[in-house]
């Protein structure tokens, strides 16, 4: 088998990405965080190429993340959102992306409400084309980073038993989890109210559970979604209050899991809805090392999609 490459390869989710092309960007997150924590973060890797980050909804962990990375690389790296764009004047979705394309522009990281966006950009334009989270598809890099994450604290993702909580319905980040954690050989359990976690996601290789307590029985991480008020109406569970007591992630659930569960969130937080403050911020947490774990991530997929290589070239 030759060795794995993702130059020139567009980032559109995780549902067909190997074990190896995941292991790769792992591994080479692993060196791009040594950066993250130095105190000179500027390296050249990327120098002289341009990334547009294209962001068509409201976003500050990944936006701010992928500008980071970019810039941390040495890349040109210029931030569009609808309401600053020519879009609000008309323009159309393909005319924005072959402006972009036009302008000599190496990869654009894309964030939009419509699923299949990103994979509408790669039939239009040449660029590397990195999704950031398209309507309630995929979220690659965030999953990225959970996997990331858990392997800061675990020895192996293989086996582990991961529970993906909340509104799994509208979460494009609880799907590539659930495709890449798959890959890598976790046992991936989801648990919800019936009207956000359908049987029918059983297809999918998880369990799904609608009893909190059951899915937390032996759990070693705990990936609290969150509930997504801006998509969900009132039918969908009766109060919030209700919600927090059902499906809420506090202390007292949390026994039921193992004493040295990780708790994890993709931010940001409903607290006291979906997450207890003393949770969010307790010991078992490590969503604050989630963020810094988003720069090294991407970072990693920036270097590697836009001029390859296996991070040898990097300080170990």
């Amino acid at each position: 088998m030759g060795q794995v490459s993702l130059k020139g390869k567009h980032l559109l989710g995780l549902q067909h990405a190997t074990k190896e092309e995941i292991e790769l960007i792992l591994r080479v997150a692993k060196k791009m965080k040594k950066i993250v924590l130095s105190d000179n973060k500027k390296h050249p890797l990327l120098k002289g190429k341009s990334i547009i980050n294209l962001f068509m909804e409201p976003s500050t962990r990944t936006r701010s993340s992928f500008e980071l990375a970019g810039k941390y690389l040495g890349a040109d790296v210029i931030n569009i959102s609808k309401s600053g764009s020519s879009m609000v004047k008309g323009e159309s979705f393909r005319d924005t992306l072959l402006t972009m394309s036009y302008m000599g522009t190496d990869a654009i990281v894309m964030r939009h409400s419509a699923e299949g966006a990103p994979l509408y950009a790669t039939k239009c334009v040449d660029p590397i084309i990195i999704n950031a989270g398209d309507g309630a598809h995929e979220h690659p890099t965030q999953a990225l980073l959970d996997m990331y994450s858990i392997l800061e604290k675990k020895e192996s993702l293989e086996g582990l038993k991961v529970v993906i909580a909340g509104d799994i319905m509208h979460s494009r980040v609880a799907r590539s989890n659930i495709y890449g954690l798959k890959t890598m050989g976790a046992d991936v359990h989801l648990v919800g109210p019936r009207t956000l976690v359908y049987p029918e996601m059983a297809k999918m290789g998880v369990t799904v559970h609608y009893d909190l307590k059951e899915a937390l029985e032996g759990a070693d991480v705990v990936n609290v979604l969150r509930i997504q008020l801006e998509r969900i109406n009132s039918a969908l569970y009766p109060t919030n209050r209700e919600y927090a007591r059902i499906f809420g992630i506090n202390r007292d659930v949390l026994k039921y899991a193992k004493d040295d569960v990780m708790v994890m969130h993709p931010g940001p937080m409903n607290r006291g809805l979906e997450i207890a403050p003393d949770v969010a911020y307790g010991d078992e947490s490590v969503i604050q090392e989630q963020v810094r774990n988003g720069v090294a991530i991407r970072m990693a997929v920036l270097y590697l999609t836009i001029i390859g290589g296996d991070g040898s070239e990097l300080a170990d």
